[in-house]
């Protein structure tokens, strides 16, 4: 399958080297010539729960030099996903399918205003703990679950065949129907956990020690379950205390991309994360203090750097 890989930052290369290694016509394509020229000159090496490997991946910075493929995987943050989805115009054929995987709520939507709804696919992975440990090497503490849906509707056979192609790369993969579930389900873990590493600094094993950040983190964790279900959202989590936990003692010595994000000095997803459930919750009255709280200190710690 001919694959271009749009955003190839922590989780974006973990996708391409391994999509790559297992055959696939893989293309990173990402804005950063630093990362792309080390792609060219040394491969794109992955290591972590995978394992270690270096692998030759076509990279460049200007989609118009790859032409269509079969898939375009927009792997890029949530804040720049519009933006990925009209640079990716010149990857996309008549049958090219779109799979979108970002964090938190709303990236989806505009990548579908950009592509078409018909051509869209949602994924949602969990479990990676990924970082960018310099350019053309990324690192991942787990290796958990790649969910996939279409934008609209049950599961297709093309939805199928794209899941068949990321678990020949060794990626776990379940394809469901409900996919607006499946971002919950995410949301409610990110909530959890990104807001208050990135505040506090520390890796998700730290918060779940740490009694009072703890205290904050589920908070955060039980509004977003609160919210979904009344946006009407089936959500099958009879203890979210113990969802969340089990969910971040996995990856329990991974940092999230939002502290990543903080400390270099970049946007973060805060406000398609934490503050997408206040946002959410306005909808449909109910209150959600600690993700809105939580959302102003990250803007405010982000605006100091």
């Amino acid at each position: 399958m001919e694959i271009a890989v749009v955003g190839t930052g922590a989780m974006g290369s973990v996708y391409a080297g391994l999509l790559a290694a297992a055959g696939h016509d893989v293309t990173a394509v990402d804005v950063d010539a630093a990362h792309v020229n080390a792609i060219r000159e040394r491969g794109l090496r992955v290591e972590g729960a995978s394992g270690d490997r270096v692998v030759p991946v076509a990279a460049t910075t200007s989609p118009e030099e790859v032409g269509p493929v079969d898939l375009v995987v927009i792997a890029t943050k949530s804040t720049a996903a519009r933006a990925a989805a009209e640079s990716a115009q010149p990857l996309i054929g008549k049958d090219t399918a779109v799979l979108t995987i970002q964090n938190g709520l709303g990236a989806a939507d505009a990548v579908a205003e950009v592509v078409g709804e018909s051509r869209l696919l949602v994924g949602v992975a969990g479990g990676f703990g990924a970082s960018l440990v310099e350019p053309g090497r990324a690192h991942h503490h787990g290796m958990e679950l790649v969910r996939l849906g279409e934008r609209s509707g049950p599961v297709t056979p093309r939805c199928e065949r794209v899941a068949d192609a990321w678990r020949r790369a060794g990626f776990s993969v379940k394809t469901y129907d409900d996919v607006n579930r499946l971002l919950w389900e995410k949301l409610i873990c990110n909530a959890c956990y990104a807001g208050i590493c990135a505040l506090l600094e520390c890796t998700l094993g730290e918060i779940i020690e740490n009694p009072w950040a703890w205290s904050i983190a589920r908070r955060c964790a039980q509004e977003a379950l609160d919210v979904g279900r009344a946006r009407g959202v089936e959500l099958e989590i009879p203890d979210c205390d113990a969802y969340v936990r089990d969910y971040g003692l996995a990856i329990a010595g991974a940092r999230p991309s939002m502290l990543l994000d903080v400390l270099a000095g970049k946007p973060t997803e805060v406000e398609w994360i934490n503050g997408a459930v206040p946002r959410e919750g306005a909808l449909v009255g109910v209150a959600a203090p600690a993700n809105e709280l939580v959302t102003a200190l990250v803007l405010a710690k982000s605006a100091t750097r």
